[in-house]
């Protein structure tokens, strides 16, 4: 579908096939390799698990940096990614190029108390080219590649529904 057309933006995150599906109304617009949690699905705060159900983008962050962008608590740190600096930080968890930063819906299951996502920082986020998509490997985030990260951003408002399953 046309990106003019005005029907609204959704996204789809399958934690079996490791995806994430851009919708225009009805109408699949864009499918993206994903990684999401090492741990599998979970909600509770210190599981290190994606979180599932019905959230919403809460804030956007990156817009305007370049690629490779490196965060740190959802900062511009004015570093880009590299090989030298991955090396020189091999422990580090690199959020990069944009963060859409996710917020539960749905209270008891991924809002508020022990399962709140955004107290959880969960994000939808770059990372290192070097990271496989389509392999669960995060930390509970869903990692995109760079160019689809500043893509998506670019095409989906704050509010936009983010359905995971």
């Amino acid at each position: 579908m046309p990106p003019e057309s005005s029907a609204p933006l959704r996204l789809q995150v399958d934690l079996e096939r490791q995806r994430l599906s851009l919708y225009r109304g009805d109408a699949l617009w864009e499918v993206m390799s994903v990684s999401t949690a090492a741990q599998g699905p979970g909600e509770l705060n210190g599981s290190g698990g994606t979180p599932r159900g019905l959230h919403r983008i809460r804030l956007k962050v990156g817009e305007g940096c370049p690629s490779g962008a490196v965060f740190r608590a959802r900062r511009w740190t004015g570093e880009i990614y590299s090989r030298a600096l991955a090396a020189a930080a091999p422990q580090r968890d690199w959020i990069l190029s944009r963060i859409l930063w996710l917020s539960g819906c749905e209270p008891g299951r991924n809002r508020g108390g022990a399962v709140d996502t955004l107290r959880r920082y969960i994000y939808i986020h770059g990372c290192p080219e070097s990271e496989p998509m389509g392999v669960a490997r995060s930390h509970g985030c869903i990692r995109m590649r760079n160019a689809d990260v500043i893509r998506l951003c670019a095409r989906v408002p704050v509010g936009c529904p983010v359905l995971i399953g």
